[in-house]
C-alpha cells in the first residue's frame, strides 16, 4: 500500500499541487503571501509536496536533510506553523479523495488497511514537520537573542574619559541586566570618568525602568565614574515627578548635547569656537 502511494502521487503531482495551492490560497490570510511573490510561493509549494513525498520514497537520512532545509526556508519566508499543518492536512485530503474516486480503486477488503497506512503517513509527516519547524524557529530566536545581546546598549566613547550609553526601546529585567554588564565593562575598558545614559529613545519611563537606571548610576559610581541621565523629554520629566521617583543623586539634562558640555566641564575641558 505504501508503494502504491509512492507511485500514485508522482504521477498526479501536477494536478494535486494545483488543487492544493488553490485550496490554501482560499484558506490562508495575506500574511503568507505578503512577502512571497507568486513565483516564490509556487516554487515553495512544489518543494512542500516534494518533501512530503520524500517520506515515502527516500531514506530517513535523505528525508530528514530535505525536511530540515525546507523548514529553514519556510521559517525565513514567514509561513506560520498553522499554515504548514493545515497544508499537510489539506494535501492528505486531496490525495485520499483522488485515490478513492480514481478508476484504480482500492479493493474493498483492503480499504481499512489502506486508510491506516495513509493516516500513519500523514500523521508522521505532520509530527516531523512540527518538530523540524520548532527546531529551526528556536534556533532563529536564539540567534536573534545573541544578536540583541551584542547590540544591546553598547557604551560608546565620544571623548577621552567620556562615554555615552544610548538606550532605545523598552527595558525589561533581562535587558537591564545586559545593560548593566555592558555599562560596567565599558567604563573599565574605556577608562571613562563620566558616563551619559541617553534615554531619548526610551518610549516609557515607569518605576521599574527608573529603578534600573538608578541601579546603573550607583554601579557606575562604585567603579569610580560619574553618571548623568540625558535626553529627558518633558513628558518623561512629568512622569518621573508624578511617580515620585527620586533622581536627586543622578545629574540630569534635557539633551545629549547639554550632557556632553557638562561632562567636558567635569573633566576640565570645554568646546570653544575657533576663529581662523
Amino acid at each position: 500500500m505504501q508503494q502504491y502511494l509512492a507511485e500514485y502521487i508522482p504521477k498526479h503531482k501536477d494536478e494535486i499541487l494545483e488543487e492544493w495551492m488553490k485550496a490554501m490560497k482560499s484558506k490562508s490570510d495575506e500574511q503568507v503571501f505578503q512577502f512571497n511573490s507568486g513565483s516564490v510561493f509556487n516554487k515553495t509549494s512544489q518543494d512542500f509536496v516534494e518533501v512530503i513525498l520524500a517520506r515515502l520514497t527516500k531514506t530517513n537520512h535523505e528525508y530528514e536533510k530535505q525536511l530540515g532545509e525546507f523548514a529553514e526556508r519556510i521559517v525565513f519566508f514567514g509561513w506560520p506553523l498553522t499554515f504548514v499543518t493545515t497544508g499537510i492536512q489539506t494535501l492528505g485530503d486531496i490525495v485520499y479523495k483522488k485515490i478513492m474516486t480514481s478508476k484504480a480503486e482500492i479493493e474493498a477488503g483492503k480499504q481499512i488497511e489502506f486508510w491506516k497506512i495513509f493516516r500513519g503517513w500523514t500523521n508522521s509527516v505532520q509530527n516531523e514537520f512540527v518538530n523540524g519547524y520548532a527546531t529551526i524557529w528556536e534556533k532563529t530566536i536564539s540567534l536573534q537573542k545573541i544578536a540583541l545581546r551584542e547590540l544591546s546598549a553598547p557604551l560608546i566613547p565620544v571623548f577621552e574619559k567620556i562615554s555615552v550609553l544610548p538606550l532605545v526601546g523598552t527595558i525589561d529585567s533581562e535587558r537591564a541586566r545586559l545593560i548593566m554588564e555592558n555599562l560596567l565593562n565599558g567604563v573599565v575598558k574605556n577608562r571613562s570618568e563620566v558616563v551619559l545614559i541617553d534615554i531619548t529613545g526610551v518610549p516609557i519611563v515607569d518605576t521599574i525602568v527608573a529603578h534600573h537606571i538608578i541601579q546603573a548610576a550607583d554601579a557606575v559610581r562604585l567603579v569610580g565614574a560619574k553618571c548623568m541621565l540625558v535626553g529627558i523629554r518633558p513628558e518623561i520629566a512629568q512622569t518621573i515627578v508624578n511617580l515620585g521617583i527620586d533622581l536627586k543623586h543622578v545629574a540630569t539634562t534635557s539633551t545629549l548635547q547639554r550632557g556632553i558640555e557638562e561632562a567636558l566641564r567635569l573633566t576640565g575641558r570645554k568646546i570653544v569656537k575657533w576663529e581662523g
